[in-house]
């Protein structure tokens, strides 16, 4: 649990602490409990902590405000959409690592929506930190001599441990929803339609009905948005409306379907309502599901069609375009660690060894909907010190990350020199690994 923990943000409250300001960055302030909750959650997730590691917290934390303070400086923005797109991928890191989203919640006490919300204002300025750091680094690159040198003068002690991870390929088999279904929807969402077009609040509508979860208790609002925030289907709708008194016709998206209502437009960006409701996938449709997933499963026991040309004919997940590789949403990469794994998925991935692939089961895909998979275990890496001949790409970006380190560093030591900074004394003697920060 310890990536949901360091990810989400803290879900722990520091008891029987006098709270105080122990750190100002231009007009941010660092109170004693922020760095007493990361510490506590360190410390339960059996993190290696010691006398100088509330420090560390301490300057992570004056770094964060300090690029944060830049950001407004420089007047850059990120719109609500693209919070709460950065939202929901992590939610779905994590509902995705820990099985569900009840599970999620009863691990924090929280409903999905109250974790969100404790979390929205964080993302927001990470995201803007996010944007002065890239502006810094700008396009840092090493060369292979970079990398070779990098490592060697590595102590023995500071070489990287790789964790171990695997690396997958599947075939996912979604159960098809019928006409039928569909037409449900569509008649369900007319007659709410109806209702709002003949006096009913669409935002009490959206809190009752829709099945967003991201919006659905703020009565369906998405915050302003530009065209391209949006599925072209949902966008080619919504910016077409004109009055806040319209609502759209019933869309369909690869979402499910949605009726919109616009709410303010401000030059190119628009603030939307919308209600999404989604086909219910029947019984007998996941039963066909795993029938058709059965019959793919015997095809490739037969050694008469490879995985990947199985993939292309009767694959139709997102990831057929990558031919079945899965990709860790959360690195970019195909690296997944146990932790980023369905606990469906993990099951099936430890009876196997590098090249079989399992019998179907039930999981379900980044929307959250319920589909039919096979995986192939296409490499299973033990933990290890990394080593150039396995390891380039991860010595690679420990390269680069140290030569933008020492880039970060310097602009650090620059910038402090015309921001207020204040520490409260009894975080002088720390040992900070940027010496600047006490003036």
């Amino acid at each position: 649990m310890t990536t949901i923990a360091l990810l989400i943000g803290a879900s722990t409250q520091a008891q029987g602490i006098i709270d105080k300001i122990v750190g100002i960055v231009g007009n941010e302030i660092i109170m004693m409990s922020d760095i007493e909750n990361q510490y506590i959650q360190m410390a339960s997730q059996q993190m290696k902590v010691d006398g100088n590691t509330r420090c560390e917290i301490l300057e992570d934390m004056m770094f964060q405000k300090l690029l944060y303070v830049q950001a407004q400086k420089d007047s850059l923005s990120v719109t609500p959409k693209e919070v709460e797109t950065e939202l929901d991928r992590r939610l779905s890191v994590f509902i995705n690592q820990i099985g569900s989203e009840q599970k999620l919640e009863e691990y924090f006490g929280k409903t999905i929506k109250s974790i969100k919300d404790d979390l929205r204002s964080t993302i927001e300025e990470q995201m803007l930190a996010q944007k002065v750091q890239q502006k810094i680094i700008g396009d840092t690159k090493v060369t292979p001599s970079e990398v070779k040198n990098f490592f060697e003068k590595l102590p023995a002690d500071s070489i990287p441990t790789i964790e171990a991870y695997y690396e997958l390929s599947e075939i996912v088999i979604k159960p098809e929803v019928s006409k039928e279904d569909k037409e449900n929807v569509v008649a369900e969402l007319n007659k709410i339609r109806e209702r709002i077009l003949n006096g009913e609040s669409f935002s009490t509508m959206a809190v009752l009905y829709s099945e967003d979860p991201g919006s659905a208790m703020k009565g369906g609002e998405l915050g302003f948005v530009s065209k391209t925030d949006l599925v072209p289907e949902f966008s080619q709708v919504a910016f077409n409306l004109t009055s806040p008194l319209d609502v759209s016709q019933v869309v369909e998206t690869e979402y499910g379907f949605h009726i919109i209502q616009m709410i303010e437009k401000k030059g190119n960006m628009m603030n939307f309502r919308h209600i999404l409701m989604k086909p219910k996938v029947s019984m007998a449709a996941l039963e066909a599901a795993d029938k058709k997933a059965n019959e793919v499963y015997n095809i490739l026991k037969s050694d008469t069609i490879s995985f990947t040309d199985a993939v292309k004919k009767y694959s139709n997940g997102d990831s057929k375009g990558s031919d079945g590789k899965v990709m860790n949403p959360y690195y970019g990469d195909a690296r997944m660690t146990s932790d980023f794994l369905d606990p469906y998925t993990k099951s099936a991935v430890m009876s196997l060894k590098e090249g079989e692939f399992s019998k179907p089961f039930l999981s379900s895909d980044n929307k959250g909907s319920r589909v039919i998979k096979i995986v192939r275990l296409d490499l299973d890496v033990k933990e290890h010190k990394a080593n150039m001949k396995d390891d380039y790409l991860t010595l690679q970006r420990a390269a680069l990350e140290d030569k933008n380190s020492r880039l970060i560093d310097e602009w650090v030591k620059d910038k402090v020199q015309s921001v207020y900074i204040k520490i409260d004394d009894e975080y002088k003697d720390c040992n900070f690994n940027v010496n600047c920060w006490i003036k």
